[in-house]
């Protein structure tokens, strides 16, 4: 895919697998050409995508696979700097995250599936590099 081609969706699970305020979806991204984590969620409703880092350090965020939102259910919590963030917009409501925001990713949800919208930035994982002249 090139700059100027749309971004074909990539299947991540199935919408069951989203229970609202439960655990989330984690799955391996590229960003920059380098290895990351992303993570989808369900709240009030809505299915939201962030890259696993948190605002204030880089470091992920979940403080077991996948769990990312606080006793309450509320807000989705940095394990280890304890920052907090609105979950359907990412901005940081506590915590060292300051004015910051997690970094969005585009997810749709259709016929029973969440699908995400890879960007130039933040791409699926290639495991094989195509070898010049393989068929």
């Amino acid at each position: 895919m090139d700059a100027q081609s749309p971004a074909q969706p990539v299947d991540l699970c199935a919408s069951s697998e989203l229970e609202d305020g439960g655990r989330a979806f984690v799955f391996d991204v590229e960003e920059h050409g380098r290895p990351a984590r992303a993570f989808v969620l369900r709240h009030g409703g809505a299915v939201v995508a962030y890259l696993n880092r948190c605002a204030h350090v880089p470091a992920e965020m979940d403080w077991q696979e996948g769990q990312f939102l606080d006793a309450d259910r509320r807000f989705i919590l940095c394990s280890i700097h304890g920052a907090s963030y609105e979950p359907h917009t990412g901005r940081c409501v506590g915590g060292p995250c300051g004015r910051g925001r997690l970094t969005a990713l585009s997810v749709t949800e259709e016929a029973g599936r969440v699908a995400w919208y890879p960007s130039p930035q933040i791409r699926p994982v290639c495991f094989d590099d195509p070898v010049p002249g393989a068929p």
